[in-house]
């Protein structure tokens, strides 16, 4: 009869999730005796981080990616990173170890109190197995809950002495064998009705969000902007983690601003706004207003349930947003409305001293392959990012949906022990700080990730936030004498600081070029650059 580790690992196999991130402790060493030569471990040196790229992992693959974390304290520690991994949509497993069974009662050193409970808020599922030959079951339910839309990190909680339990075999092989399918399309009469008032629709707009991406529906977005002479905006970026349309495209019309009457303002002279792979909306900071506008009507596409029923106005379609816009799409014929006038390319801002960052972000563009992964965290520059970039191909782009520090550079180090392109981390360096220690695991697997840091030694995001909320001479915004090569080479990563436009474009070439980890640091002028 196999054990449950056996059982595990050939269903880990079967599902193709053959390599785990991990840190592990002395809970987590039962299920990694023996370990099989076909998989393989990614240590971290803390659990967000490690959290943070499976997430990045899991995203870029569109598969459930393993994450082995350290009983209550390694699962607290990875806590906040789950947070960004449920607002990601991102399929992470977690497996967490537990003290044996029989020292749990007696909550012996170690013993996670409230497994369950404890990452509850931010995964689709939390379990600890009643028995040990429960354990594959358990992991099974786990990964393809994980995998369903709407995606999401989930939870299974291990006790230590279960892994040399032996179960029985046809079970065991049971579990293996299922297989579940989770796209699901829209009611028929939904999407006929949607076609039609899109047909009647004067002035419409397309809300493009990161579903889109996920889904893998870019060809379906294109179609149906293009074919309806629809204008499109991107979500907010304050939630949106992924791209769901072309921003070089001519009918990109930009990211929506996040607040509700901003929001409103862009939208007033739409009469139907359509919304696609994105909530209603992620709105942050909180600027009250109407909704909508006198004359315009909201529908929603949205394989999230919550999602739906959340929105504060509109209706809402549930289905997997690639399989509606085709749907859609088959219902509509062509549109009489004018075409839409292109929006005009990005700007070059001139060169300062220190460096604007939508220059830094002007000339990354001038060297960025055309392959290229970009992954964000510098609030400040986000919309300079946006703007410069245009970033045009899909599963290409990824920014922690959250709002949560710390997605940035671990899920970068995910991304690139995943993908066979070109990796560029844009970061800020007081955002670098909160997974300081991916550095270490791209250096030590080689991960050619390129770190870029813009360097305004402050929280300029966090200025930002104090203007628009009215708060004066709040303490902690300014960062001074953070030295980010300095941490960086301590971790092994080659690492240099440039200071004009022609030394960034020539240290971006080498960096990404390398097939090692490089760091590039700017000194940049302080506050937000929007484009």
């Amino acid at each position: 009869m196999p054990t449950v580790r056996e059982a595990t690992f050939d269903l880990f196999r079967k599902l193709g999730m053959t390599t785990i991130f991990g840190n592990p402790g002395s809970t987590e060493l039962p299920m990694l005796a023996d370990y099989p030569d076909d998989f393989e471990y990614v240590l971290g040196l803390q659990e967000a981080a490690v959290v943070g790229m499976a997430d990045g992992h899991a995203q870029v693959t569109g598969k459930p990616t393993l994450v082995n974390l350290h009983t209550a304290p390694g699962l607290g520690n990875g806590v906040g990173a789950l947070f960004n991994a449920q607002a990601n949509h991102s399929p992470v497993v977690v497996t967490v170890g537990q003290q044996v069974r029989a020292q749990v009662t007696m909550q012996a050193n170690l013993t996670n109190r409230d497994a369950i409970r404890v990452p509850d808020p931010f995964v689709k599922y939390s379990y600890e197995p009643a028995r040990a030959e429960d354990v594959p079951l358990a992991l099974a339910h786990a990964v393809h809950l994980a995998a369903t839309p709407p995606m999401g990190p989930v939870m299974v909680s291990i006790p230590m002495d279960d892994w040399d339990v032996e179960m029985d075999a046809a079970e065991a092989q049971n579990v293996i064998d299922r297989a579940v399918s989770g796209r699901t399309g829209a009611d028929p009469a939904a999407i006929t009705g949607l076609a039609a008032r899109l047909k009647d629709a004067k002035n419409p707009v397309l809300v493009a969000g990161p579903d889109i991406d996920a889904a893998g529906g870019w060809e379906e977005a294109i179609a149906l902007a293009e074919g309806q002479n629809l204008p499109v905006w991107a979500s907010p970026a304050t939630g949106g983690g992924r791209l769901g349309f072309p921003e070089s495209h001519p009918h990109w019309r930009g990211v929506l601003p996040p607040g509700i009457a901003a929001v409103s303002e862009v939208l007033k002279e739409h009469d139907l706004i359509l919304v696609v792979g994105s909530s209603v909306f992620p709105y942050y900071p909180y600027m009250p207003g109407p909704f909508l506008g006198e004359d315009s009507s909201l529908v929603q596409i949205t394989s999230d349930p919550d999602e739906a029923a959340r929105a504060p106005m509109g209706e809402a379609i549930i289905s997997d947003v690639k399989l509606a816009m085709a749907a859609l799409n088959g219902e509509l014929d062509g549109t009489d409305r004018p075409a839409v006038e292109p929006w005009p390319g990005p700007t070059r801002i001139e060169e300062t001293d220190p460096l604007n960052p939508s220059t830094v972000m002007n000339t990354l563009k001038q060297v960025l392959p055309e392959d290229a992964v970009i992954v964000l965290e510098a609030p400040t520059s986000t919309m300079a990012l946006r703007n410069q970039l245009r970033i045009s191909k899909p599963n290409s782009y990824f920014f922690g949906a959250g709002g949560g520090l710390g997605f940035g550079l671990s899920a970068a180090v995910g991304i690139g022990y995943a993908e066979d392109r070109p990796v560029v981390c844009v970061l800020g360096e007081g955002s670098v700080q909160y997974a300081v220690t991916a550095f270490w695991t791209a250096a030590a697997y080689d991960v050619p990730v390129t770190f870029l840091i813009l360097r305004n030694e402050e929280y300029g995001i966090l200025k930002w936030f104090a203007e628009v909320e009215q708060v004066s001479d709040a303490p902690g915004l300014d960062l001074p004498a953070l030295e980010t090569t300095k941490i960086a080479e301590g971790y092994g990563i080659e690492s240099t600081t440039v200071s004009s436009a022609e030394e960034v474009e020539a240290a971006l070439k080498e960096a990404i070029a390398d097939s090692k980890p490089r760091l590039v640091e700017v000194p940049v002028e302080p506050g937000m650059s929007l484009f």
